[in-house]
């Protein structure tokens, strides 16, 4: 029987700062009216920006968390950062090799992703189990870092669709562990929109015209995949692009509304690659994740690449 992917552990960390996306409006050219509609049709309020925190020190307070959980006889054998935009640092930098340096990770393998965009942390998790099950020995775990600074208003900005926020988030994985059991893994790439932020107006509304429906297929092949049926599923933890694209996947969903976590939109708006992580660490603080229950991480990412993960939580102790 083949080994089954465990996620052992998932920090997040977010800047102290928090503003109202009021305050980025001559950041981004936004007249009050443009900002109305990000309030009131896509849900945003407020978000985590800080122009004057370092870029690892915003990474690694929940690397450093997640590795308290490793246990004594395990040991990392992969650093991977996976990321959204291409460029997160001066290209003499390799922020991989930086947080496995900072962590005091010895032997590791370490390595960067960020290939699907927004759905990398979770393409992240499906590379981390290919690598343990094909050459790591026993004992192996992979720690998955993500976050990123929208340093740039060229890239804080998707028009007609979010403003980006900073967070970051780590998730320690391994093989037969007791963490949550990774079921399903499913992602599809509508290659025609590789351009991202380069689009069109033409191809925005052809994405537009096919976002939700393909985010709702791939749900649904996940949630099949892994053996279930819409019912079994506890909740569907998203990206937090805004309310209203949400609000269209789940018509086309046969999943209720009250199945979606949708109430961290608002508060952090979407951080890049770290979304699902941040808001799996808010419904564990609040204790709402169900020993035993099933869990869709679902997420898009620019280029354009739909992914959806099932996991059931572990048992409640």
């Amino acid at each position: 029987m083949m080994s089954v992917t465990t996620l052992e552990r998932i920090e997040s960390h977010l800047p102290a700062r928090s503003i109202r996306i009021d305050d980025l409006a001559e950041r981004l050219s936004l007249r009050p009216t443009e900002i109305g509609v990000f309030r009131k049709i896509y849900g945003l309020d407020r978000l985590h920006f800080d122009t004057d925190l370092d870029f690892f020190d915003l990474l690694l307070p929940a690397a450093r968390r997640a590795l308290l959980h490793l246990p004594t006889d395990g040991f990392v054998a992969y650093v991977i950062y996976a990321h959204t935009v291409q460029t997160v640092a001066p290209p003499d930098i390799d922020p991989a090799q930086v947080i496995k340096r900072e962590l005091g990770i010895e032997g590791a393998e370490a390595f960067a992703l960020n290939q699907q965009a927004c759905v990398s942390s979770l393409g992240a998790i499906d590379l981390a189990g290919t690598l343990l099950r094909s050459e790591a020995p026993k004992g192996a775990y992979a720690l998955i870092v993500t976050g990123e600074q929208a340093f740039s208003p060229k890239i804080q900005l998707i028009p007609h669709s979010a403003i980006m926020a900073e967070g970051a988030a780590a998730c320690l994985v391994t093989l037969d562990g007791g963490g949550d059991r990774v079921r399903s893994f499913v992602t599809r790439t509508l290659g025609q929109f590789s351009a991202g932020l380069l689009m069109t107006n033409e191809e925005i509304r052809e994405l537009g015209a096919l976002y939700a429906k393909t985010l709702a297929l791939v749900i649904s092949e996940a949630i099949a995949e892994a053996g279930l049926r819409p019912d079994d599923i506890h909740l569907i933890i998203p990206h937090n692009v805004n309310t209203i694209t949400w609000k269209q996947t789940i018509k086309e969903l046969e999943i209720g509304i009250d199945k979606f976590f949708l109430e961290n939109i608002p508060k952090v708006s979407h951080c890049y690659s770290s979304d699902v992580f941040i808001n799996y660490t808010t419904l564990l603080e609040e204790k709402r994740l169900v020993g035993n229950g099933n869990y869709v991480l679902a997420s898009v990412g620019l280029g354009a690449t739909f992914g959806a993960l099932v996991v059931t939580r572990k048992e409640s102790n």
